[in-house]
Formats: structure tokens, C-alpha cells, sequence
């Protein structure tokens, strides 16, 4: 197997001086943790630790190289690369790889589902020819050059997410991605503390249109209240075509029927002029919904349509957005955890609770604080009463300052708890599941809902 880089394509692209002689990589990596033997270790400088200072442990490691802007950091003799700046050395190989790739990309941006549509197209688009994706949530300003540094050179397809929190952030990530597809999942309420309303998200987030390839294609939500200003700004890009996919009577890829349940949906939809059925093993109406966009994206790259909805089953849940799983508690208590603790925003919360909602059993909610979303944060958590007492929702555990405006809103009936992390909470919900329970966890990251998860599981158990 032909190497990820070589020292002189991976001076070529940065600009670097080599040391300790020619090398070759198999993989890139920033993280000791995640290095592989024969990968190069770039030691990027962050705002709590530098790179620099794990070196030696990335050597010790079997690292194939690294990439440093301190020669000094490194043993003589060594295999490196020294540049100016390890970010603009890391950004370099982005560039210069998808400069040479021949393959077809795809960019992903949105205020929630990314990083399912991510695996979800992955998972479509592999049976059509060597597909890499960006891994985790390397949506920022490392994870997308470090997706793209380690994207293989044959690849037929590449699919990146692309994250902001701040106008302009998405222009510089697909300055590097150039996708011939641009997807937009969604826009809804998140970031909020750092824009002045949806409307400037949604003006953000419609910066990938502009490096879009010339005659590309941007992918949009039809049902989106801001659907008319993504088209507008769509219109203005570089893009050939504009595809829209939703329920809504003009969209491109429509839903004619669903058949919805506690582990998923029959999915009917109209596309291309014909009617497409599919089996979608994740729940709720939000990912019916995700999945006319992941067709929209395989239309627009021109695949069979039918064998794409034919490899639909095969998408599976991304850990902490939706993986569903029987627990057995130390207690003896049998539950069904829908772990959705990654990240959350009022929509997603909504479409989170919907899944709930389809779950047979008693129903727990288990809520941390919905972050950055400033001024309007206690009436859009106070909000999710309705939601909460739709989705037949008998039990919260709510935690984090944010969450006390929705605990004032819940109605008596419904059993509920506050406490001021989940740390706190966890106890408390122990104690209080029964035989049967369906829990959702769900909260923004910064909530560190994933404690709930972890001590709910028995160590050592799968995690998915």
C-alpha cells in the first residue's frame, strides 16, 4: 500500500525543511493518544498545551515523523518536518491534498446533524467506491485540515463536516474542502450568544456556498423557515444546481410516507422523478427527515438511487447522538438508555425527546444545560415544557443552572429533579429507575452529560 506522505510530497506542501532523512506515513495524527505506529505526530500548539512537549513520547510511540516549528523538540537524527507555524504546516497538507484528489467531495454544515449525515453519507457512499470522512467531530480549525491531511489520494469520495460558532469560521474551512456537494442539514437556535438571531446563523452557515466547485451542487431543507434566504445566498455562489429535500409539496427529494417506531422508519420519498422506499434503523421523525438530505446528497453526485436506498439500513447511530442500548444497572434494573449526550440545542432537543416519545416503557428524561445561546437561554430552556409533556415524559432529571427555568415549568404530575451538574443528579437518577425505564441523556457538551452515561453502564461494558 502506497504511503499517506512522503517526506518530500509533505515538504512540497508545507513548505518544511526535512530531517533525519527521507520518511514515509501512513496516517496524520495531533493527539499521542489516537497515534498509530508509522503516523506523522504534528505538534500543534494550543491554548492549555503544546504539542511540542509530547515529542518524544510520539517517537517513543512509533511515530513515522513529526511536524514541528522547534527543531529543538527534536532528538537528533530523528525523522521530522520543520515549518513556521504547525497549523499553517498541518493547513498546507489540507490544500495540497485536495488539490490532487480526484475524487468527489462533499461538505456538511448545519446547526444540528452533521456528524450523523457525516457517517451516514460515509456509510452510503462506500459502496460506490473508496470513501474517507472526516473521523469524530473534526469539524473546527484543526479537525478540518487534519481530515483532509489524512484523506488517501485514490480516494472516489471525501465528506467533511464543517462546525462554527462564529461568522467567517465556515469561509476559511471550505477555502480548504472546495465540496462539489454542499449540504445544509439545518438551521435552528444554537451559538446563540455569539450572533444577533437564526437569521445571522443561517447567513453563517451559508458561507460554504461560496467555495462551492463551479457547477456544483448545494443541498438545502425545504421545511427550514430560512429555506428562501439559503436560496437566495445559493444562488449567488458558484453552484450549478440547487436541490431541496423535505416534506414541503417543491422539494426535490420529498417524503410521500413514513411508518415510524421505536427502532425506526419505513421511509417513502419521491426523487428524480420516481418513488424511492427504504428501511432507516435510526428513530424519529428528524432522522426521516435526515435521510431525504443524505439522498439529495447521492442524487446530486449523480449515484444509483436505488442501490443508495438499498445500503440505508446500514447506517447506524454516531455514539452520543442517538445510539440506543440495553443497560442492566448494578441494581439489577434493566433499562433502554438512548444516549444522546454529545451536544444539544432546542431543536434537537425537540427531535431528541420525539425519539423518546416512540420508546415503550416509562419515560425519563435526563436534560444538562443547552449552552451559548445568551440572551434568549431561560426562555428557549423554559420552552421545552411542551415538548417534554408531549413526549409523555414521567420523570426529569434536569441539571445546570439553565435547567432550573425548565424545572419551574414542568406541570405536578410529572416527577421532577434539579441539581447543579450531572455529577449531582446521577445519584438521584440511580436510585430512581425502574424495570422497563427508557432514559434519554441529552445536554451540550459543557454539561458533561456523558457522566451520566458512563455511571450508568457497569465498567467494561460496551459503549458503542
Amino acid at each position: 500500500m502506497s504511503p499517506l506522505w512522503t517526506s518530500e510530497q509533505a515538504a512540497e506542501a508545507t513548505g518544511g525543511a526535512v530531517g533525519g532523512g527521507p520518511w514515509q506515513v501512513g496516517g496524520v495524527a495531533i493527539d499521542t493518544r489516537e497515534l498509530a505506529a508509522g503516523d506523522l505526530f504534528v505538534a500543534l500548539a494550543g491554548e492549555n498545551r503544546d504539542g511540542h512537549a509530547f515529542v518524544p513520547q510520539a517517537l517513543a510511540a512509533g511515530a513515522g515523523a513529526v511536524l514541528v516549528a522547534e527543531a529543538d523538540a527534536v532528538p537528533p537524527g530523528r525523522p521530522c518536518l520543520v515549518v513556521a507555524d504547525t497549523l499553517r504546516g498541518l493547513e498546507g497538507l489540507a490544500f495540497h491534498r485536495r488539490a490532487e484528489s480526484a475524487g468527489r467531495i462533499v461538505g456538511i454544515t448545519g446547526s444540528a446533524g452533521k456528524t450523523t449525515a457525516k457517517a451516514a453519507l460515509a456509510t452510503l457512499l462506500a459502496g460506490f467506491g473508496q470513501t474517507h470522512a472526516s473521523a469524530k467531530s473534526h469539524n473546527n480549525h484543526w479537525g478540518v485540515p487534519l481530515s483532509l491531511a489524512r484523506m488517501p489520494r485514490d480516494a472516489s469520495f471525501g465528506v467533511f463536516e464543517l462546525g462554527m460558532n462564529h461568522a467567517g469560521e465556515i469561509r476559511a474551512l471550505v477555502a480548504q474542502v472546495r465540496p462539489h456537494v454542499a449540504l445544509v442539514t439545518t438551521i435552528a437556535p444554537a451559538h446563540l450568544g455569539h450572533f444577533s438571531g437564526e437569521e445571522a446563523i443561517a447567513r453563517a452557515k451559508a458561507e460554504i456556498f461560496e467555495r462551492v466547485e463551479p457547477g456544483g451542487t448545494v443541498v438545502l431543507p425545504a421545511d427550514n423557515r430560512w429555506s428562501g434566504l439559503l436560496r437566495t445566498l445559493a444562488e449567488r455562489s458558484p453552484a450549478g444546481r440547487i436541490l431541496t429535500f423535505g416534506r414541503d409539496a417543491g422539494a426535490d427529494v420529498r417524503l410521500l410516507a413514513e411508518q415510524g417506531g421505536a427502532e425506526g422508519s419505513d421511509v417513502t420519498a419521491w426523487a428524480d422523478g420516481r418513488q424511492l422506499s427504504w428501511r432507516l434503523d435510526l428513530p424519529g421523525g428528524h432522522q426521516v427527515d435526515n435521510s431525504l438530505g443524505w439522498l439529495a446528497v447521492a442524487l446530486a453526485l449523480d449515484l444509483d438511487l436505488d442501490a443508495v436506498a438499498a445500503r440505508m439500513p446500514l447506517v447506524r447511530p454516531v455514539d452520543g447522538r442517538g445510539v440506543r442500548r440495553p443497560v442492566e444497572l448494578p441494581s439489577g434494573v434493566r433499562i433502554l438508555l438512548l444516549d444522546e449526550s454529545y451536544n444539544a440545542n432546542p431543536a434537537s432537543m425537540r427531535a431528541a425527546l420525539d425519539v423518546l416519545a416512540r420508546q415503550p416503557g416509562r419515560k425519563v428524561a435526563v436534560l444538562g444545560d443547552m449552552l451559548e445561546l445568551g440572551p434568549q437561554s431561560d426562555s428557549l430552556h423554559a420552552g421545552l415544557a411542551p415538548a417534554l409533556e408531549a413526549a409523555g415524559v414521567q420523570a426529569a432529571y434536569l441539571c445546570g443552572s439553565a435547567m432550573a427555568e425548565l424545572a419551574g415549568r414542568l406541570p405536578c404530575p410529572m416527577e421532577v429533579h434539579h441539581a447543579p451538574s450531572s455529577a449531582e443528579i446521577l445519584p438521584l437518577l440511580a436510585t430512581g429507575l425502574r424495570d422497563g425505564d427508557a432514559v434519554l441523556v441529552k445536554g451540550s457538551l459543557g454539561s458533561r452529560m456523558r457522566v451520566i452515561v458512563d455511571g450508568l453502564q457497569p465498567p467494561g461494558s460496551d459503549r458503542a
